[in-house]
C-alpha cells in the first residue's frame, strides 16, 4: 500500500480523521496476514513502513510508530502525510533444537 492520506477535511474533525487512517491501515495489515505462505511453518508476513511529508521524504519506521506519527501530524496541522507498507514473506529464526 503506498498512499498519500488527507488529514484535513472540511466536514470531519481530525480526530476522527486520524482514526479512520489508523483503522484503514490495521485492516490493511490484517488483510495481508491472512493470505497464504509457500510454508506457513517456516515463514510469517514482516512489513516494510515508511511515513513522510511526501514519498520522497518518507523514513522507515515500524508500525506503531507509524500510528504515533499520524498523532504528531496531526498536532503540526499538516495537510496530508504519505503512507506506505510494502508485505513480505520472512523466514523465522530458527530455534536451538532445530539446529542440532
Amino acid at each position: 500500500m503506498r498512499k498519500i492520506f488527507h488529514l484535513q477535511h472540511e466536514k470531519h474533525h481530525p480526530d476522527r480523521v486520524i482514526e479512520s487512517i489508523k483503522s484503514e491501515l490495521r485492516k490493511y495489515l490484517k488483510r495481508e496476514r491472512k493470505k497464504k505462505l509457500a510454508d506457513s511453518k517456516k515463514m510469517y508476513w514482516d512489513f516494510d513502513c515508511k511515513f513522510g511529508k511526501d514519498s520522497d521524504s518518507a523514513t522507515t519506521m515500524s508500525f506503531d510508530e507509524i500510528l504515533k506519527a499520524l498523532e504528531r501530524a496531526n498536532v503540526e496541522k499538516l495537510e496530508r502525510c504519505y503512507i506506505e507498507i510494502i508485505a513480505k514473506a520472512v523466514m523465522k529464526p530458527q530455534k536451538e533444537e532445530e539446529k542440532e
